[in-house]
């Protein structure tokens, strides 16, 4: 098996299923309700609709939009997480979202406002600092979707899966696309090998930015030692001398 063979492989073992479109429509009534009149839409997001999830992930993102008239992000924000904590989802605070358990499945709710005068720029409650950012998800997916190395980005999910590293999963796709910018689209394994050379020696200073709102700075969402835990493990990984010493299942 060649490694381009043996990263496909092991890409393929952690192919998720269909089960994001069986969650969402089992959640999406209660959401509704939670929402009522302030409600604009929801729909699946994140790693699923990019076509980059892998086994061991959250099995689905649900980005649920309010009208520009809800009045507060905080608000916002609190009143699902309570009313999560009613319905018995266990909830936990996250960044933006907030994760729930639901029969079985981890899921991670988004709730966002829709920015006075637009219809896809929302506003996402920042949990961490109090305050908000701005984002457009559906740009956000097609950017990620569309790039070419959804493959890569799938290879190192499952690498960070497998040694627990807090990486989030945006921040880990845009990292990917910057380390393997100009490179064929058509060479797995090296592309791998790249993108792990990237965060051995790059990922404790480089500067990533969100291409759809450059006044957030993705990389400002883990620490130092955070970023220290993934250069070391990306350089462990590059002496590894079997390819099952850095990916399998």
């Amino acid at each position: 098996m060649t490694p381009d063979e043996y990263v496909a492989w092991i890409i393929n073992k952690y192919a998720v299923g269909t089960q994001a479109e069986t969650y969402y429509r089992m959640l999406d009534p209660s959401l509704r309700t939670w929402a009522g009149v302030h409600l604009a839409k929801t729909m699946i997001a994140g790693s699923y609709a990019k076509g980059t999830g892998v086994k061991g992930n959250t099995d689905v993102d649900i980005f649920i939009s309010v009208r520009s008239t809800y009045p507060n992000l905080n608000g916002m924000y609190e009143s699902l997480y309570q009313y999560a904590l009613r319905m018995g989802w266990s909830p936990r605070k996250q960044n933006v979202s907030i994760g729930i358990q639901y029969n079985g499945a981890k899921i991670d709710l988004v709730p966002a406002r829709i920015q006075e005068g637009y219809q896809i720029w929302h506003r996402l409650y920042r949990s961490k600092t109090g305050g908000w950012t701005q984002t457009n998800v559906d740009t956000q997916i097609r950017i990620v979707r569309d790039s070419g190395r959804t493959n890569e980005i799938r290879a190192l999910k499952i690498w960070r899966n497998l040694r627990n590293l807090e990486f989030p999963s945006y921040y880990l796709e845009l990292v990917t696309l910057e380390a393997l910018k100009n490179r064929s689209t058509n060479d797995l394994a090296n592309n791998f090998l790249k993108a792990l050379e990237y965060l051995a020696g790059n990922i404790t200073t480089a500067r990533i930015v969100d291409p759809v709102n450059t006044a957030n700075i993705i990389s400002d969402d883990l620490t130092w030692n955070e970023k220290t835990a993934i250069s070391t493990a990306a350089a462990n990984s590059l002496r590894a001398t079997d390819w099952n010493q850095v990916i399998w299942y």
